[in-house]
């Protein structure tokens, strides 16, 4: 029986897995669902200045994985707090493009290893979703999916990440999980914003916006999960 608040019964990573890999990411929601967790004052930056402003290149992973019980997870990251806009916030594992990346996937990786420990050559890329602008820090960030087929032993880098998340992704579709919050940036002002409020974690911001595109995404891909495991496209 499905789950009213979500719509679904269970994310089996065996079904999310085997409907992403034949996902057409050429079709995506776009910046209309990433703007549905925008902070309202920030909407009109997002919309109408984003590349013109010689943004910074970067890239982020959203990596999906089975936890014990074959449930579908990803992984967060907590910045340490820091003289900077994105101090102490939740963020998906990526950053910057350095001169000596070939492309924004490499980046998106390169990161994910670093972060948190990830074995690069073991992630299977299914797609990349649409670009995001970031006012406060001038980026313009590419966000990739990606899969590990078992659950990973994460190693956290001690300088770049204070705490790693891990979240099931059913939770993102629960409504309760999901509100708005005044946040208090680094200069001290407040910011109201939506937010997924998860475990008591508070993810909002770009990471929001990216997270909202792909959920949007993948809704109608995974319609036909009524119950865990009976839709079981072969890995």
């Amino acid at each position: 029986m499905n789950d009213p608040k979500t719509g679904f019964a269970s994310f089996p990573f065996r079904d999310v897995s085997g409907k992403l890999r034949k996902a057409d990411f050429s079709k995506l929601p776009g910046q209309q669902s990433q703007l549905t967790m925008a902070p309202a004052l920030r909407r009109d930056d997002i919309i109408r200045v984003g590349k013109g402003m010689n943004a910074i290149s970067s890239g982020v992973l959203i990596l999906l994985f089975p936890d014990s019980e074959g449930q579908t997870c990803t992984v967060f990251i907590r910045r340490p707090v820091y003289d900077g806009v994105h101090s102490g916030q939740i963020a998906l594992p990526g950053g910057r493009r350095e001169k000596q990346d070939p492309d924004l996937q490499y980046t998106a990786l390169r990161e994910a290893n670093e972060e948190v420990g990830v074995n690069s050559s073991a992630v299977e890329l299914v797609g990349k979703l649409s670009d995001l602008y970031i006012p406060p820090s001038n980026y313009i960030v590419s966000p990739f999916v990606g899969m590990l087929h078992s659950e990973p032993k994460f190693k956290p880098d001690p300088i770049e990440v204070e705490q790693i998340i891990r979240v099931r992704m059913i939770e993102f579709f629960r409504t309760e999980n999901i509100r708005e919050v005044s946040m208090r940036l680094s200069a001290g002002d407040c910011l109201p914003t939506p937010c997924f409020d998860v475990n008591g974690q508070i993810i909002w911001g770009a990471t929001a916006m990216i997270m909202a595109e792909f959920l949007a995404f993948i809704k109608p891909l995974l319609a036909g999960l009524t119950n865990p495991g009976q839709q079981t496209d072969p890995e």
